[in-house]
């Protein structure tokens, strides 16, 4: 089973993702460790993509494709793989799907994890840390006992700058507009699977499976 999983920040992507590893026995194949370990190893592609980090610029697209070809091929994603965090463009995509048809494979299952943003934002925005010991609370699910203050330690909770409101809407808006054109060409290839992302873990990974046979 080949699956892609997409879903905006704040989601719960990458607890649903640990869950579909386990039960379904398929690697994850996320483009950051890709990198990591096409740069770590020193393959050509590795070194390729390497230039361009050192450099601060995006990785380009064919680098990215040929890395998540190398990975699909490898032994453990014989019977399946998941792919997290790519593709991120109707490109990029395209050029998965040629990429796949050379290997006699294609993506069975397009899964995207959708919330509404209100609370997307109560989500990410609710976290806060402890300036002392940076154990984490969130005033939603794990609150403090005493409001501001570490149960921990007792040392003063922040809230960091990338989780503030402002910071958080602009992430969204991007992923929005990042992701609507490829939920719309997955959805027109018959194989989108929107899952409702609100509720217990357990029950979100219920209706991932459901969609899954």
């Amino acid at each position: 089973m080949n699956i892609i999983l997409l879903g905006p920040p704040g989601a719960g992507k990458g607890t649903q993702a640990k869950m579909l590893i386990d039960a379904y026995g398929i690697p994850q194949v996320s483009t950051g460790d890709m990198l990591r370990a096409a740069v770590k190893n020193q393959t050509p592609l590795g070194l390729e993509a390497k230039k361009y980090m050192d450099s601060g610029q995006l990785v380009p697209d064919e680098v990215v494709i040929g890395l998540a070809k190398d990975r699909i091929a490898q032994p453990d994603a014989a019977k399946g793989f998941m792919l997290d965090g790519f593709p991120r463009t109707v490109p990029q995509a395209e050029a998965l799907d040629k990429v796949l048809a050379g290997m006699g494979k294609t993506i069975d299952h397009v899964i995207s994890i959708e919330v509404a943003s209100a609370e997307l934002l109560g989500r990410l925005t609710g976290r806060r840390t402890c300036k002392a010991c940076g154990q984490g609370f969130h005033v939603m699910f794990d609150p403090p006992k005493v409001e501001g203050k570490c149960d921990k330690c007792g040392g003063e909770l922040y809230q960091r700058d990338d989780d503030n409101e402002a910071t958080v809407s602009n992430r969204l808006k991007v992923y929005d507009a990042q992701t609507k054109p490829l939920i719309d060409y997955y959805q027109a290839k018959g194989l989108l699977r929107p899952i409702d992302g609100v509720g217990s873990i357990d029950a979100i990974f219920g209706r991932i499976k459901a969609v899954l046979g």
